[in-house]
């Protein structure tokens, strides 16, 4: 019997949220032990309608509507899909019981596991790491948040795999364990539907090193402040190696980029002004992360320039869309933050329309709005809600209100000078609109491209 269904056998668990990682558990168990008993627990009351496979399964037990959290208390292992909040309910009866994909794969394979988390920059950095493994030949996974189940390839874990697992803090929140390699890339006010406030948000990102030993290593940005303070406010028994932005010798631990190259134990290890295609200092801070890995487990430091140099950037993120009438567009919509934004417009440089605004999660824009006041950009194209808000505060640019990305676009087209770049950076979420970030993005290329 593999070490996941060991470790459930005897148990009565319930799969709490039934979608993309709650059928994936279910799959899992049924594929082996179709005899295991279940529960499911849902809110959709159309959960049956829309999964007939259910409704032919006698060995499994599904409470949906608003009560379906009314049982909990009932099991011994409560396998909880990420998306699920459950910040304003009482669990402290049976918080102990609460568990997940990711903290399952731990207890069982934590030894081979690299997390890596943050704000922003995880998704990029988790798929450049798991490019620098391949191209060295190393038995090799990527899971988690990058939009793969990890129950999904438990059967592909072999003892020299190492698992990247990208690891949100709604997956976070619950874990009791962490990953022998973690890695914190930052910390930004963010999450605050879910998490209900900054501290619990942080706390839940803490997860990733709070578990650790002696044996193990917990690497972060020092400087971020917030994620700084938070690890030196507390001892921890891990091996701590820090990266940041320096100019002369640091510590032997420390990895660190001068402004012309990156330096491992105070050895140049990569040239920054190599032609890289992630461009930008918030990028340049996470491949510091990745150099940290690629030093701990002895790879080679040039063969991993190179596969960093050859990354193409993922989708949605600083993503050239094309130059249409003399004026380049690019998509980053997965920016769903002020500081994020930010890291575009300095990136990018002669960015001269911005198109911004998304779902207001109650995220702070004070210090957004002064940078958009003494920035370059000329055009802002402001969307509801968060962008109606900003726009009302600057009187010094072009400020434009759009209802909806199409006319956003139009105005863009107006506007935006020759020679120079019409950015759509959100700077808050997309759900007022969208269904996620993913769909705002690709609407906005159509647009463009048309």
């Amino acid at each position: 019997m593999d070490k996941v269904m060991d470790f459930l056998t005897g148990k009565k668990v319930a799969i709490l949220g039934f979608g993309k990682e709650g059928k994936s558990t279910f799959n899992y168990i049924r594929k082996h032990n179709p005899n295991f008993r279940l529960f499911v627990l849902d809110r959709n009351e159309n959960l049956i309608e829309e999964n007939e496979f259910l409704r032919g399964d006698i060995l499994t037990k599904v409470y949906t509507g608003y009560s379906y959290l009314d049982t909990l208390k009932n099991y011994d292992v409560i396998i909880k899909t990420p998306g699920i909040s459950l910040v304003n309910v009482d669990t402290s009866r049976y918080e102990d019981k609460i568990t997940s994909q990711i903290e399952i794969v731990l207890e069982c394979f934590r030894d081979q596991i690299i997390g890596i988390t943050g704000t922003k920059g995880k998704s990029t950095t988790s798929s450049v790491l798991y490019k620098v493994f391949k191209d060295q030949n190393v038995d090799t996974l990527l899971l988690g948040n990058i939009g793969t189940p990890v129950f999904d390839y438990l059967d592909d874990i072999k003892y020299n795999t190492k698992v990247i697992i990208e690891m949100s803090s709604h997956q976070l929140e619950y874990i009791k364990t962490s990953p022998h390699i973690g890695i914190i890339l930052n910390l930004f006010e963010d999450h605050l539907d879910h998490s209900g406030s900054i501290e619990h948000y942080y706390e839940s990102k803490m997860k990733m090193f709070e578990y650790q030993s002696r044996i193990d290593y917990s690497i972060y940005c020092e400087d971020n402040q917030a994620l700084d303070n938070l690890v030196r406010s507390k001892k921890r028994d891990s091996q701590l190696i820090r990266y940041k932005f320096a100019t002369g010798k640091q510590d032997y631990n420390t990895i660190y980029c001068d402004g012309n190259y990156i330096y491992c134990k105070n050895k140049p290890v990569y040239d920054v002004n190599s032609d890289r295609k992630l461009i930008g200092n918030h990028n340049l801070s996470n491949i510091m992360a990745i150099f940290a890995v690629v030093n701990l487990l002895g790879l080679n430091n040039k063969e991993a320039g190179k596969s960093i140099d050859e990354f193409v950037p993922l989708e949605h993120r600083l993503e050239l869309v094309g130059m249409y009438d003399g004026v380049t567009y690019y998509n980053d919509s997965i920016a769903t933050i002020p500081n994020a934004t930010i890291n575009a417009i300095e990136s990018l440089g002669i960015v001269n329309t911005l198109i911004f605004g998304g779902m207001d999660r109650g995220i702070h824009y004070e210090e957004f709005v002064e940078y958009l006041k003494n920035c370059n950009i000329e055009n802002l194209i402001c969307m509801p809600d968060t962008g109606y808000k900003i726009g009302a505060q600057i009187l010094n640019k072009n400020v434009y209100k759009a209802e909806n990305l199409e006319q956003a676009v139009n105005i863009a087209k107006q506007v935006t000078k020759k020679g120079m770049i019409c950015l759509l950076s959100p700077a808050a979420s997309s759900y007022n609109q969208f269904k996620n970030f993913e769909e705002k993005g690709k609407c906005y290329k159509e647009l463009v491209r048309k």
